[in-house]
């Protein structure tokens, strides 16, 4: 059924100060692309930064490891229950304002984390820096996809995968450094003034004309959604903790199931009126549910390989915290040269040269990685690495290009959302997958009597081959994955 009242057009926002859209030059969006993806590279930085520095953290503060964790668990949390609602939110304001909220909000959370007395106020500050990462993900891929040409898009999109993909991987490294060097404090600290340069350059290069509009939000939709993705990512971070505390994994996750059902149909009612928080026409396109699943794939393999490689390289193999930031840099470099690349290729021969042989190296890299002892040659591990990291590049690049690619031009912003939260979902499942079995693993071994160095390395193993399953599946929808046509 056609939603007449999503087609009418609204008069355009500041339209005597802004551009048309067919006006803006390459300079321009240029400059609005490139402020929008240094904010979302800070932001998703931010995300993974703290996992070198929570001994620190936990040290500072005196609580347990449990309570430390919900630095993590409450960020996910946060940017599980806005970033639905960015579909919404996309169609109501302009991208300016919105980006400047999101910034706002982002600085105010790193300087109130900065000078945080206690655990609490660090917590209350993470969940504001969540708001504004999870506003600025949809932001960069809707205004990528609404400004860049057809013919230039994989490449842009190939930079943009650099800040999704290189973000979390060298944030432990980022932390690693600055711990050691300064204080955990400092990396607030440091990451203020440049969100407030690209707060500046954003209020000076965003100017784009909007279509907003004066939509009416259904509450009881937002309701459903918290409770439906806050439910589900809660349930997910903490099925770690569930042999010995089943109940609020189980009751979140049964909250979170039935919230979602309900969302679900909700959003279906509401969708003929145009009042629906986040529309769910993009499913009805094959190549956009492969792509999220393919995307809660790679995140969450890359997630859950950030997390316990440097556990298992400094609790079993005793290398230190820079050794393993410097182990992991080449793998980055070689996504940041292979992505635009790529990009290019997919501009001219579409999706399937990028995502094929980008879905065969991730799941090597995956099955790689699951034959790692405490004997394996460092240099070994390293390329073990570049390959699952070329394999993340080609895929992402593909992924951010080809996702909504088939979707019209006025659901770019719920599309948006859904594949953002895909990749939320993706990253909290494998990472509490990967370091579940890491532990579980461990712990039994321990208990047999084995060495720590063994138990770590063959909770990895078992870890890793999930993994390598799951990208395994991912080479199997590869191939179906098809862009639009082109003009």
């Amino acid at each position: 059924m056609k939603d007449s009242s999503t087609q009418q057009a609204a008069p355009p926002v500041a339209a005597k100060e802004q551009p048309s859209a067919q006006t803006l030059s390459t300079r321009q969006i240029t400059g609005i692309i490139g402020a929008l993806a240094l904010a979302a590279f800070v932001m998703i930085l931010n995300e993974t930064v703290l996992t070198v520095a929570l001994p620190a953290i936990m040290e500072n503060f005196l609580i347990s490891a449990d309570a430390g964790q919900w630095l993590t668990t409450g960020f996910l949390l946060t940017m599980s229950i806005v970033i639905p609602m960015t579909g919404y939110l996309l169609q109501r304001f302009t991208q300016r304002s919105l980006f400047v909220v999101a910034l706002c909000s982002f600085i105010v959370g790193l300087v109130l984390a900065a000078v945080a007395p206690n655990f609490a106020i660090l917590l209350i500050a993470r969940v504001i820096q969540a708001i504004g990462t999870a506003i600025v993900l949809p932001l960069l891929m809707t205004s990528t996809l609404s400004l860049v040409p057809v013919k230039n898009r994989g490449m842009v999109m190939g930079l943009n995968s650099i800040v999704i993909s290189v973000g979390p991987a060298i944030g432990p490294t980022v932390s690693g450094i600055i711990v050691s060097s300064l204080s955990w404090r400092w990396i607030f600290g440091i990451m203020t003034p440049l969100a407030l340069l690209i707060l500046v350059a954003g209020i000076i290069f965003i100017r784009v004309p909007s279509s907003a509009r004066k939509l009416p939000v259904d509450i009881f939709s937002v309701v459903l959604s918290a409770f439906a993705f806050g439910g589900l990512v809660y349930a997910i971070s903490t099925f770690g903790a569930a042999a010995e505390q089943p109940t609020a994994p189980a009751v979140s996750g049964g909250i979170g199931l039935v919230a979602l059902a309900l969302f679900i149909v909700r959003q279906l009612r509401l969708a003929p009126t145009g009042r629906e928080l986040l529309n769910l026409k993009p499913f009805q396109n094959r190549t956009f549910t492969l792509s999220v699943v393919l995307i809660m794939i790679a995140m969450g393999t890359l997630l859950g390989t950030v997390v316990i490689i440097p556990i298992v390289l400094h609790n079993g193999a005793g290398l230190s915290t820079m050794t393993i930031g410097f182990m992991l840099l080449p793998g980055g470099l070689a996504q940041v040269i292979a992505a635009p690349i790529f990009g290019r290729v997919f501009d001219r021969f579409g999706p399937r040269p990028v995502l094929i042989p980008g879905a065969i190296l991730l799941a090597s890299g995956q099955w790689l990685f699951s034959t790692i002892t405490l004997g394996t040659p460092l240099w070994l591990v390293v390329a073990f690495h570049v390959v699952f990291s070329v394999g993340l590049a080609l895929l992402m690049t593909g992924l951010l290009s080809s996702a909504l690619s088939t979707v019209p031009l006025k659901l770019y912003g719920h599309g948006s959302a859904i594949f953002n939260t895909g990749q939320q979902l993706g990253g909290a499942i494998g990472t509490t997958i990967f370091v579940t079995v890491l532990s579980g693993i461990a712990a039994t071994e321990a208990q047999g009597g084995a060495p720590v160095d063994a138990g770590l390395f063959a909770g990895a193993h078992a870890a890793f081959l999930i993994g390598a399953i799951a990208a395994t599946i991912g080479i199997v929808c590869a191939p179906f994955i098809t862009g639009a046509k082109r003009p």
